[in-house]
């Protein structure tokens, strides 16, 4: 929880609490990764897989450890996962503005839909998400 309260800026809400981990670690088909640099937890992705649909829940990086390939090791590692559970497209929602849109579209992200105002942040300004997908075709 501590790698999740330093990886988002409080200002946007978008950080999850204890029993939102907790609920969703419990559920079948999540998983957690934590990636680890310079001997202590750096960054985070969790992720969860029903039906051939895979969904990129929440994934964070420690702002001392960005820009080093953490978050791209991350989501290359989320994919793998999705792929050896049989996903065939993997979805994820991210705040309009967010600086990890860029890595997204590297990756192969594409946006597909648009939640006006979905997220409230401590600031009281809504913001939209925006909603993205990544094809996995069968290899």
């Amino acid at each position: 929880m501590q790698v999740m309260a330093d990886s988002f800026d409080p200002t946007f809400g978008e950080a999850w609490t204890d029993p939102q981990c907790a609920g969703i670690l419990g559920m079948m088909g999540s998983w957690l990764l934590i990636a680890r640099a310079d001997g202590e937890p750096a960054g985070f992705a969790l992720s969860r897989a029903i039906a051939g649909e895979g969904e990129l829940l929440l994934i964070g990086v420690r702002p001392q450890h960005r820009q080093r390939g953490i978050g791209t090791a991350l989501l290359d590692r989320v994919v793998a996962e999705a792929r050896a559970l049989n996903v065939t497209a993997l979805h994820l929602e991210v705040r309009e503005g967010n600086p990890a849109i860029a890595l997204y579209e590297r990756n192969g992200f594409r946006q597909v839909g648009r939640r006006a105002g979905y997220y409230r942040g401590r600031d009281g300004i809504a913001r939209d998400a925006l909603t993205y997908k990544r094809n996995l075709p069968i290899i």
